[in-house]
């Protein structure tokens, strides 16, 4: 951790991060505006994740940065975004604007749509995505070759990306069955964690900062981590959509709280089945 680094590069590339995001998320805002479908702006998420890492590895060229460090962390976070944004615009491409960007737009009560749009729901999310992508930015810049540390990082990583492509396949395959309609999904993963998405969210991002401990600087990303893990634990992830369940499915979901995990993986608890089931 104690190689040599470019100060002066990486704090270019932060500037560079920064623009790639808010410019991704200007695009963003300008096509649903034209649309009329501010949802799409989870769809770009994970994407923009992929742009800000490929803006870091194009500018950290030449700079110093293990070329294997960076080769892989480019490729990591590029996959696991696109395939975040894939998966989303699969399911919610053709069924119209989320509700939550309905009643957010439809709390405007005046001034510019513009300001309101940058301030309530863009410009967060840019913020969001060059705070969330420092690992991926300081690990560009770092000499020192992956090691036994970088590789814990890509381990972890794979843990993450597994739960949350399989736990996301799942779903959507427990779904598209017309046998499972007024049933919830507590099969698979989702029998040891009632989120396998965010849990692999999660570790994606923990093996991602591990991946840019080559330089004691990388310590300070860690706020990434923490900030993805508040925003599935106690923000737009878990304790939004489980607030939604209990309201709209009852005692079935109860049930299914009472047997599973929140978060951390784990073997179900054996509990008395519910009187009445209801879908996910």
């Amino acid at each position: 951790m104690n190689s040599p680094i470019s100060w002066s590069d990486l704090a270019l590339n932060l500037g560079l991060g920064v623009a790639a995001s808010v410019v991704f998320f200007g695009v963003i805002m300008a096509v649903a505006t034209a649309v009329k479908n501010h949802s799409i702006i989870d769809i770009g998420w994970g994407p923009g994740f992929a742009v800000v890492a490929l803006v870091s590895f194009l500018a950290s060229a030449g700079d110093g940065g293990d070329d294997t460090r960076r080769v892989v962390v480019l490729a990591l976070t590029a996959v696991w975004g696109l395939r975040l944004g894939f998966h989303i615009g699969k399911r919610n491409l053709g069924h119209g604007e989320d509700p939550r960007y309905t009643r957010l737009l439809a709390s405007r009560k005046s001034g510019s749509l513009v300001a309101f749009l940058v301030k309530q729901i863009y410009g967060l999310q840019a913020f969001l995505l060059f705070v969330v992508s420092l690992p991926v930015q300081f690990a560009m810049y770092q000499s020192a070759p992956l090691g036994v540390i970088g590789w814990i990082g890509v381990a972890l990583w794979t843990i993450g990306f597994v739960f949350e492509a399989v736990g996301d396949w799942q779903l959507a395959r427990f779904k598209a069955d017309p046998a499972n309609e007024g049933r919830i999904m507590d099969r698979g993963l989702w029998a040891w964690t009632r989120h396998p998405n965010y849990f692999g969210d999660a570790c994606v991002w923990v093996g991602l900062f591990v991946l840019a401990l080559g330089h004691w600087s990388g310590i300070v990303t860690v706020v990434a981590p923490i900030v993805m893990v508040k925003l599935l634990v106690s923000y737009s992830g878990k304790k939004l959509l489980e607030k939604g369940m209990r309201r709209k499915r009852g005692e079935a979901y109860e049930h299914y709280i009472a047997t599973t995990s929140g978060f951390f993986p784990r073997p179900p608890r054996r509990r008395p089945a519910p009187s009445a089931t209801a879908d996910r």
